[in-house]
């Protein structure tokens, strides 16, 4: 995993995190022994969308033994796989998080939170109050079937790769290329940032 800004001076849409919380979460980066980066994306299209992705940034600080770095501006949506006008938009984000969490253990904190806030598994694409998924964990490249890293179609979805790219834009999507790269290559279209809106780094 690269490093990462959390400065946005590559785009005037990512808001500078104050120096006093990027010291705080530094210092409670020392209780994390050999920790790890990792990239999750979140997104939810029913209920208070903003509200709800603050409440799963807020619930993936509040894991021991995990930190979270930064949080991309929000994006909305079109929902994916679906016909048009039949579902609301969505909100996306990306978060970088250092974590001593192993994959396994990550994924079941992320399946926690999503059960927090009522996700429902009815149908293949079908709303929801909140996604979260783990899109890279280092450099990873895993096909198991319970987890693979990368996300499997991270690397075709601008409402991934954007917000990813704000926050990090040296970032490698394993195995794929740099994301800067890949979103060059995906189309836009349905994907706008919410400039108007913003998530906030837990303190």
């Amino acid at each position: 995993m690269t490093a990462f800004s959390t400065t946005g001076q590559s785009d005037p849409t990512v808001q500078p995190v104050p120096a006093s919380v990027v010291e705080r979460v530094d210092a409670a980066d020392t209780t994390l022994s050999n920790p790890k980066f990792a990239v999750v994306a979140l997104g939810s299209n029913l209920g208070n969308r903003l509200e709800t992705l603050q409440g799963a940034v807020d619930a993936l600080e509040d894991t021991p033994g995990l930190r979270v770095k930064a949080v991309s501006p929000v994006y909305e949506t079109e929902p994916w796989g679906v016909e048009p006008g039949t579902q609301p938009s969505y909100f996306n984000a990306v978060v970088i998080i250092k974590t001593t969490l192993p994959p396994s253990s990550l994924l079941e904190r992320a399946h926690a939170v999503e059960e927090a806030f009522h996700r429902v598994r009815d149908e293949r694409w079908g709303p929801r109050t909140i996604d979260v998924d783990i899109v890279a964990y280092q450099d990873v490249v895993s096909d198991d079937p319970v987890l693979t890293l990368p996300h499997p179609r991270a690397h075709e979805r601008a409402f991934v790769l954007a917000p990813w790219h704000d926050v990090d834009p040296e970032a490698v999507v394993p195995g794929r290329g740099p994301v800067a790269q890949l979103l060059s290559q995906v189309t836009r279209e349905g994907v706008a940032p919410r400039v108007d809106l913003e998530l906030r780094l837990p303190e």
